[in-house]
């Protein structure tokens, strides 16, 4: 059987693993990345973020349609065509998916299209596959100084009796549908779930949340779930947390059975769109035969140099179960990639700083927190500071007709440095951004409140919680 040798092994060619095999191949490591998906691009191309964001960019262009009167305008009888939503994005994901197979193949590291299984720590067998993604007969061995494991996630199914025999929507499947349903109970809480609901209303559909967590968004503070599901029920979908699902009844209509606040509830929908997480995709790598240690939810376990309990093995992205977002999975891999370089050299590993969090969801309002949350610094006891401003009273929201929403700024209680801040409503993904850099020049809630805004814009409302917040430290 035929063996290759490398530096470095990247097992999963998506955001993380194409990240990692660039860098390892700009650092001068003979590199390979493995890629076992049907389709090449990884998640966030193919069924992910970029097709999500184009579903919910035609939703959010149709709901300013719909209220054109606000603005005095004039539209006639609008509508929208799903096949046509559909077609922009499969021609948007193509063109992306080939840049991807291009980056793939530049010859900066050689992409071996199979899927890979440790033989032991420093050897992988790899099932090769057709370039329709099938596998074929022929296998071969890599055997490399190092690795990274990078293969994502897979949609998490949980035992709930009659969902399977009713049949339902998920991530993956919503996004190669052409069919609007007039009405969708969205099972889960979280940044797919929520983002979905609004394309779902957008669009004409009744929509029904159903959240098992006491509130949407876990890990944001509650004032900003509270505020997103205050503007989704002013939309008219209704939403429920704190529940706990019984059933699935087929339909049609569809039922779900659910216990919320001691009683029990029924919703019906046309479609029931399962949105209750991923997990680690980890199945048939062999990572026993590797020595490689997983938590108890079946994700790679690391360190904060990427490595897992294997020193010469990393891992990075989805699969690690720490932050199952794009950006910090390119930072993982790249890290991954140098730390690689840098125990082949025998030079210190680097550890990867979390400081600078950031969290966006493209909902109608928007939400976006970075940096530490209000729960978060409780639970560290970081002694914090908060002021907030509501774009009610935000001049450009008024304009805008968006005053749905607020903002909220965090700094130490003592010496004023900016530690996080919130957003929910307009344009949160762009505002966030603001705080980050402020987050990554240490700036403190004085500096941020001298700096210049151009009046009217939706940036300068970060000056009043500085202001409040500069005051109060100086005070």
């Amino acid at each position: 059987m035929r063996m290759e040798t490398y530096d470095f092994a990247v097992i999963g060619g998506g955001s993380a693993g194409y990240a990692a095999a660039a860098a390892a191949g700009r650092l001068g490591l003979k590199a390979c990345c493995i890629e076992g998906g049907k389709e090449v691009g990884g998640l966030c191309i193919l069924r992910g973020c970029m097709p999500s964001k184009t579903f919910i960019e035609s939703a959010n262009r149709f709901m300013t349609l719909r209220r054109a009167q606000e603005y005095g305008l004039r539209t006639g009888k609008i509508g929208f065509e799903p096949g046509e939503i559909l077609a922009r994005k499969r021609r948007l994901v193509g063109e992306f998916a080939g840049y991807r197979a291009h980056q793939l193949g530049s010859g900066r590291f050689k992409l071996l299209r199979g899927r890979a299984r440790f033989l032991d720590a420093n050897r992988v067998e790899v099932q090769h596959l057709d370039p329709a993604g099938e596998p074929v007969s022929e296998t071969s061995r890599v055997f490399a100084s190092t690795f990274l494991i990078s293969t994502g996630s897979v949609i998490e199914a949980i035992d709930l009796p009659g969902l399977a025999e009713a049949g339902f929507l998920t991530s993956d499947s919503v996004l190669d549908s052409g069919h609007m349903p007039s009405s969708v109970i969205v099972l889960g809480g979280g940044a797919i779930a929520l983002e979905f609901a609004h394309y779902y209303e957008a669009l004409g559909s009744k929509v029904t949340i159903i959240q098992r967590s006491p509130q949407v968004l876990k890990e944001a503070d509650a004032d900003v779930a509270a505020a997103l599901v205050h503007a989704y029920r002013q939309r008219g979908m209704e939403v429920f947390c704190g529940t706990r699902l019984l059933e699935v009844i087929p339909g049609p209509p569809r039922q779900v059975r659910f216990e919320s606040n001691g009683r029990t509830h029924t919703a019906e929908g046309e479609e029931i769109l399962y949105a209750l997480g991923r997990t680690p995709a980890v199945t048939g790598l062999g990572l026993a035969n590797a020595s490689v240690d997983q938590t108890r939810h079946g994700a790679v376990r690391v360190k904060t140099t990427m490595q897992t309990s294997q020193p010469h093995i990393f891992a990075a992205g989805d699969v690690t179960g720490t932050f199952d977002i794009v950006h910090v999975a390119i930072e993982q891999g790249v890290l991954a990639a140098q730390n690689a370089a840098r125990l082949l050299r025998n030079e210190p590993l680097h550890a990867i700083d979390y400081r600078l969090q950031l969290f966006v969801m493209f909902s109608e309002p928007q939400v976006a927190y970075a940096g530490l949350t209000e729960k978060a610094a409780a639970a560290q006891g970081v002694p914090v500071r908060t002021a907030t401003y509501p774009f009610a009273d935000h001049g450009k929201a008024l304009v805008r007709g968006e005053s749905e929403g607020f903002v909220k700024l965090l700094c130490h209680a003592h010496t004023g440095e900016i530690l996080g801040g919130a957003v929910v409503g307009p344009e949160a993904s762009e505002l966030i951004h603001e705080i980050m850099v402020a987050m990554y020049f240490r700036a403190t809630a004085v500096q941020l409140a001298v700096i210049p805004h151009y009046h009217p814009t939706l940036s300068e409302i970060w000056t009043y919680p500085a202001d409040e917040l500069a005051a109060a430290v100086a005070g």
